[in-house]
């Protein structure tokens, strides 16, 4: 029996972080690239920059899936890839000390 490891974080976040994935590459990856270091100041930074700022928890990251941020352009989620992207993202975090 194969068993996924999924971040705490990720899971309390009650998404898919695989379809988050999914759904970012699909969606997302015109602007962010999902890990790395961004250098161009003409692209977002990456979802893994994102996930690593000090207070991005389940809940701040819910908020802003949920609110259009310019100069994000505003995509319609559904409710359940809202959540998946969440998971994801989550499962982007470092440990910090």
């Amino acid at each position: 029996m194969t068993v996924a490891l999924v971040p705490v974080g990720a899971s309390a976040a009650g998404g898919d972080p695989v379809n988050g994935r999914l759904v970012v590459e699909k969606w997302c990856a015109l602007c962010h690239s999902i890990s790395g270091v961004n250098t161009d100041p003409d692209r977002a930074p990456t979802f893994e920059q994102v996930a690593n700022r000090d207070g991005r928890d389940a809940a701040y990251l819910t908020r802003i899936v949920h609110e259009d941020h310019f100069p994000m352009t505003t995509f319609r989620l559904f409710e359940a890839e809202k959540r998946d992207v969440v998971a994801f993202l989550l499962t982007l975090q470092h440990e910090k000390p």
